[in-house]
């Protein structure tokens, strides 16, 4: 079975003209879940895809990352088939704002008889949660707020950071098994954002030569960090990621299981 990360946007909130940072993790080559939903994000997946995205984990809610559920809100609803039935995962703290800034207009149609929510199938989600018969577990970032923003990582296969400062101490642990780690970085760092210099200056040599690095300012930016040696994404890369593998069992699961 093939794994790939294919990238929508790879730009900070300005540069649109590098898409709003997005990606989809695909296997064999059809798309099994798509890394949140900004406006330029969503269009670059419908250019390539040509159908909406059949899951969506959503990090944080920065317009950038969520302005696409307006227009994701229509195709869906008004599809019988698809109505209701794409799974929206979303860290349960990150719930309540993801609602106020795209599902709190009183009416989502005209006419009324419509709730936002109603085009899709939230599943608020912890530490972990399963999609299509796969775990995947979250881990809250360093983005602004204290449990606003959150990474995904899928055990052996992918470490997506989402927005944030540099995670030296998480990295250890949800980056621990092989994983190509996506990471925020831009060219100079500020107080909610990693910047090259920060992470070459807090990451082990060895963890960086696993980052890709995306939400960048410009192609000039990403161009400058290549030169310093570094993976950098542009819009539509798609990168092979190894298969992943099932969480080792916990110590709690032993005792359970009397073992």
């Amino acid at each position: 079975m093939a794994w790939a990360l294919r990238f929508q946007g790879v730009g900070d909130a300005m540069a649109t003209a590098l898409g709003s940072s997005m990606a989809t993790i695909e296997r064999d080559g059809v798309p099994w879940l798509a890394i949140d939903c900004g406006s330029e994000g969503l269009t670059a997946y419908f250019a390539h895809y040509g159908a909406p995205p059949p899951a969506l984990f959503i990090t944080h809610t920065h317009l950038d990352h969520v302005s696409g559920f307006e227009r994701l809100f229509v195709t869906n609803y008004f599809d019988p088939a698809r109505r209701g039935r794409t799974p929206v995962y979303v860290p349960a703290t990150v719930l309540p704002l993801l609602h106020q800034r795209v599902g709190d207009f009183p009416n989502v149609l005209a006419e009324g008889g419509a709730n936002l929510w109603d085009a899709f199938r939230v599943i608020p989600v912890g530490d972990a949660f399963w999609h299509d018969g796969v775990r995947l577990e979250t881990f809250a970032v360093r983005h602004h707020w204290p449990r606003t923003a959150y990474g995904l990582r899928l055990r052996a296969s992918l470490a997506w950071t989402g927005d944030t400062r540099p995670i030296p101490e998480l990295l250890a642990t949800f980056a621990d098994a092989g994983e190509l780690i996506a990471h925020d970085c831009a060219l100079h760092g500020n107080p909610s954002h990693a910047g090259i210099d920060d992470l070459e200056r807090e990451y082990p040599p060895a963890l960086l030569s696993r980052c890709v690095l995306y939400h960048y300012a410009s192609d000039a930016a990403g161009d400058a960090m290549r030169a310093r040696g570094h993976r950098v994404a542009r819009a539509g890369d798609v990168l092979a990621l190894r298969d992943p593998i099932d969480a080792p069992e916990t110590f709690a699961a032993r005792v359970e299981a009397g073992r």
